[in-house]
């Protein structure tokens, strides 16, 4: 049974007849037999074998033993129903050099797989590159050679020639956005190279080998072709909610060149023969034009089938004059990548399904010759395994969203063929290893064991009835579970809340109602039994807002975290000594049980403040000396002194720093780590401050310059502004970190993504921010009010 239910009726909203529904996967991700059968060793391999590069040291060599396991999953994709599997050939396990010689055994693996598959009534859809190069092609330049398109050429025709008899679909390359871009522009996927050049280079011949591929599947009788893209509508925050908000000329100007580069760089030459003009602007001064040659574009420009969506978010940008370059995006200078501010996934990615609605009609408006197929969509969630079941409601509401959206686009004219959700299984996620899971199908990598989500059995039954119910999935509720177990609310309540008054008889049955329905406990429940309030304020002082680049994702986390805990929580600005009163009236009263206070500058009386209110509360991160609150925090200083320390170690003697705002306590603790390395390692200090943003960053760095031409590195308090420290020391024609180190703090989601890739701090903000959540209930419960300091970790990339 799954944990949603439906409202009353009212119908179905079905899609076409015919409309394929599948799931997908990539062989390095669930494949493993790394070393098995003859398989050659991928980029995929030695990247992640390579220290620092993937979250946890994980690797594919195992992952989810599809290899051996693949019957067993086949089975588990009848059972739901499938239509389609969307699969990826592992090119090392068909060419261990990527030319020359076939392995009959690689071939002998995928001819069962599909075989398999057909037994069980499930289309293969083959996907013949998933990102996993021969390493021997990538010792030879990779995709910035052009040979290697043509070396891919060669072998889809091999594979063509073995599966073709019973493989209908064939899919050339995925996302070659990312191989490019993550792979060759900025490190944070393998190869793991830094060269714009490389970057276009690559993306060019990646495109070149979809021509290539396409060309020789055609002649070898491949009925239907596709390239897959990971594709988003770029708008801006105005546009978001209301697509027909009026638009700035500059902001017009901004959505093109970020949509040109997202999204038209691969649409226009496959399926319009053409580069955009803004595209060979950008190509030609970071890489020159010599690698596009005459007729390469009309190669690449072959007769498409199936255009392959791969849609997860929208990307949301505005005009702002004196912004550097987004590391991933070469050329937009004076272009700010902003946040969709919406409900986040595990991968911090906001969720806006409408996002897909606009991209589908969008494509087949401007691409009417070729149909649409979503071959990628899906979430990352933190998952829990209960008994027999994984309750992903989160997950479920997620697709169901997007499946709405795509319903929609479908009425509104979009040519969609099907849906294939992203993933079957959990899996190897590339440079976050195995703590992000995306799989329908739960798996515990220690046992294999596959347990199937309860987001599989709705998207089973999704399929059964081609289509979702008219009315919203909605959660169950307290009255439901009395009715399952036979007992009144109020008891319910009490088992929920853990009241010892009850039977264990009368536990044991409402308990198997909660875990049979998936409920989550919520605030009525706990109500009936308890004098709180069950809210928790969370507070967010306005130096918070405008200074600290984590604030979006701390307030998500830690309101997901209170959530879970079935607390109510009330957000609450305070920028104001009116606002500080109204807050503090708030809490004396009673209002809430507890407050979670977001950092505060070090002047701001707020923290003060509410210490004197009787109401527990946890702030997050340290509070100014003064203030006697129990906080959770990180270890700064000691993490400021291990960047020093690593760049000493480095053969560094003229580091400088560049400070955050001196009122913020975290700021501070981290220039004293700085200062205090440095003084005992004998050699001077020299700062200049920032306010953590890019900009002040720039400027920063540039004043550092301009006082010390000599120094040779620096070391940034936060990783926003390191950003701009690179990006002012590439405008002074400096190389990093040949002639300046670089490193960070913070080791946000942009670090790895830098140009070169960033060596910074990493600070915990999930488990500080669940370490603050814990504080806080347990003060609430009547527990002792002690603090936590959480250790930072230093991680060594490219810029050091």
């Amino acid at each position: 049974m799954t944990a949603m239910f439906t409202a009353a009726a009212g119908g179905t909203l079905s899609f076409p007849g015919g409309f394929v529904w599948g799931a997908a996967t990539a062989a390095y991700q669930v494949e493993g037999a790394a070393g098995e059968d003859g398989r050659g060793t991928s980029i995929w391999d030695v990247f992640a074998h390579t220290p620092g590069r993937v979250a946890g040291g994980h690797t594919g060599d195992v992952a989810c033993d599809h290899y051996h396991r693949y019957r067993d999953d086949v089975r588990l994709m009848r059972e739901l129903g499938l239509g389609a599997y969307r699969f990826s050939v592992a090119w090392p396990r068909i060419q261990p050099t990527g030319s020359g010689p076939v392995n009959a055994a690689g071939l002998d693996f995928y001819d069962r797989l599909v075989d398999e598959l057909l037994a069980a009534d499930v289309s293969p859809y083959v996907t013949l590159y998933h990102w996993d190069l021969p390493q021997p092609l990538e010792d030879r330049g990779g995709w910035t050679e052009r040979d290697t398109a043509h070396r891919f050429a060669d072998y889809a025709r091999i594979v063509h020639d073995r599966l073709g008899d019973r493989v209908g679909t064939w899919i050339t390359v995925n996302e070659p956005w990312v191989v490019s871009v993550l792979g060759y522009g900025i490190g944070a996927h393998a190869p793991g190279r830094a060269s714009w050049r490389d970057a276009f280079q690559a993306s060019h011949h990646l495109l070149l080998a979809h021509g290539l591929g396409a060309r020789a599947l055609r002649d070898a009788g491949a009925r239907e072709i596709a390239l897959t893209l990971n594709l988003a509508p770029v708008t801006t925050p105005g546009r978001l909610d209301d697509p027909e908000a009026a638009l700035s000329a500059e902001d017009a100007a901004a959505v093109d060149l970020v949509d040109c580069l997202i999204n038209r760089q691969f649409l226009d030459p496959v399926l319009r023969g053409e580069y955009p003009a803004a595209v060979l602007d950008v190509v030609e001064r970071a890489a020159g034009l010599g690698h596009i040659r005459d007729g390469d574009l009309e190669t690449v420009n072959q007769p498409l089938d199936l255009l392959g969506v791969n849609y997860y978010n929208p990307c949301v940008v505005s005009a702002e004059p004196g912004e550097p370059a987004n590391p991933a995006y070469p050329g937009t200078e004076g272009i700010r990548f902003g946040d969709a501010y919406a409900p986040k996934t595990a991968m911090g990615w906001p969720i806006v399904p409408t996002g897909l609605t606009r991209l589908l009609v969008r494509l087949s408006r401007d691409y009417p010759q070729v149909g649409l197929l979503v071959t990628e969509n899906g979430a990352a969630f933190e998952d829990t395994v209960s008994g027999e079941h994984v309750h992903d409601a989160d997950r479920i509401a997620f697709l169901e969203g997007h499946l709405r959206a795509a319903h929609t686009a479908v009425d509104a004219g979009a040519d969609l063929r099907g849906y294939l959700v992203w993933s079957l299984l959990d899996n190897f996620e590339w440079a976050e290893g195995y703590g992000k899971r995306f799989g329908i199908v739960h798996v515990d990598f220690d046992t294999q064991r596959r347990l199937p989500k309860d987001s599989a059995l709705w998207y089973r039954d999704v399929i059964r009835n081609n289509g979702l119910r008219a009315g919203r999935a909605r959660r169950p509720t307290l009255e439901e579970v009395a009715a399952r177990a036979g007992v009144s609310r109020s008891t319910v309540s009490r088992v929920i809340n853990g009241e010892a008054a009850v039977s264990p008889e009368f536990r044991e049955v409402v308990m198997n109602a909660v875990t049979e329905l998936g409920y989550v406990p919520n605030s009525a429940a706990r109500s009936l039994v308890t004098r709180r309030t069950e809210s928790i304020a969370l507070i967010v002082p306005d130096g918070a807002r405008a200074g600290d680049p984590l604030f979006a994702a701390a307030v998500d986390a830690a309101g997901r975290e209170l959530e879970r805990a079935g607390k109510r929580v009330t957000l609450m600005f305070v920028g104001s000594p009116a606002d500080r009163s109204r807050v503090e009236r708030h809490l004396a009263a009673g209002h809430v049980d507890g407050a979670l206070l977001l950092p505060a500058r070090g002047s701001d009386p707020l923290p003060g403040a509410l210490a004197g209110t009787g109401v527990p509360v946890v702030s997050l991160g340290r509070p100014p000396a003064a203030v006697a609150l129990p906080y959770a925090g990180t270890d700064d200083a000691g993490g400021a002194a291990a960047a020093v320390g690593h760049l000493l170690g480095r053969g560094r003697r003229r580091i400088a720093t560049i400070r955050g705002p001196v009122d913020l306590a975290a700021a501070r603790d981290r220039f004293d780590g700085y200062r205090n390395a440095l003084r005992d390692a004998a050699f001077r200090s020299a700062d200049a401050v920032g306010d953590l943003g890019r900009a002040s960053g720039a400027a920063a760095m540039r004043e550092l310059l301009a006082a010390d031409p000599s120094l040779d590195a620096v070391f940034v308090a936060g990783d926003l502004m390191a950003a701009g420290a690179l990006h002012a020391l590439r405008e002074a024609g400096l190389r990093v970190p040949e002639d300046v180190a670089v490193v960070g703090f913070g080791d946000e989601e942009d670090a790895a993504y830098a140009v070169p890739p960033l060596t910074t701090v990493r600070v915990p903000w999930a488990d500080q921010v669940l370490a603050a959540v814990r504080l806080l209930l347990r003060q609430i419960g009547g527990g002792p009010s002690s603090s936590v300091i959480l250790p930072t970790e230093l991680v060594v990339r490219s810029s050091s």
